[in-house]
């Protein structure tokens, strides 16, 4: 059974022996350590590299953001926070998710089975689990898209709209459409115009330079119509 290194940091004994007592109830997780004294915690992690980090954001001494920033190689992160307002500044670090105190057991639940999944990913533990899905950073937290679930994904200036069959929010994430193609694989994904990416099998029909989705209709671009016309003609 695969298990995950952890460590724990938070300056607060109760909040810590909370998280302590609740990774102890999973089988896959593995406390190496538990630190009150931030400092000490970093020059730990500097030295002996762990799977998964606990770490509050609001310490006294250095913050868990700053903590996370100064460490060269970065392990899954899990921020906790006493705070709703979530430091912006977690973004660039790419926390997998961030956990509001009191916490409760179910919501750890689904943070560490997540540390699990993107676990598994990262290091293809689960064969073709790559090729099905990857995961992009929106709203604070680590999101999994499935490819079988993309309709087509929108370019907002700096960001993608990533759009989902069922689901009437599309998942918001800093990145390049560019970038974004290269995560797809170019068999099902195919870019039709600057602005959007569309999934091969679910363009409903293809007339007068559109393609029509589930509930939308997309316009091709120009420096793309010959590129189109060569794959639609399998549709």
């Amino acid at each position: 059974m695969i298990k995950l290194k952890c460590i724990a940091i938070d300056d607060e004994p109760l909040a810590l022996s909370l998280i302590e007592e609740y990774i102890s109830r999973f089988p896959y997780l593995q406390l190496v350590r538990s630190f009150e004294d931030a400092i000490r915690g970093a020059e730990y992690l500097k030295k002996q590299p762990v799977d998964l980090l606990f770490v509050d954001i609001n310490m006294p001494d250095i913050t868990g953001i700053d903590l996370v920033r100064s460490l060269a190689s970065k392990p899954i992160i899990i921020f906790t926070t006493a705070y709703k307002n979530f430091a912006f500044e977690g973004f660039e670090l790419e926390a997998l998710d961030y956990l509001l105190k009191p916490i409760d057991i179910s919501r750890f639940t689904k943070a560490v089975e997540k540390a699990l999944e993107f676990y598994n990913y990262k290091n293809n533990a689960i064969p073709g689990a790559a090729e099905e899905s990857f995961y992009v950073y929106s709203e604070y937290r680590m999101v999994k898209i499935n490819m079988a679930e993309i309709e087509y994904l929108e370019s907002m200036e700096d960001y993608v709209k990533i759009h989902l069959s069922g689901q009437s929010k599309p998942i918001l994430t800093l990145m390049s459409l560019k970038k974004a193609l290269e995560k797809l694989p170019a068999d099902k994904f195919k870019r039709v115009h600057r602005s959007y990416i569309i999934a091969v099998n679910k363009v409903k029909s293809i007339h007068n330079r559109k393609l029509k989705l589930a509930d939308i209709e997309l316009p091709i671009g120009e420096s793309y119509t010959e590129s189109i016309r060569t794959w639609a003609k399998n549709l």
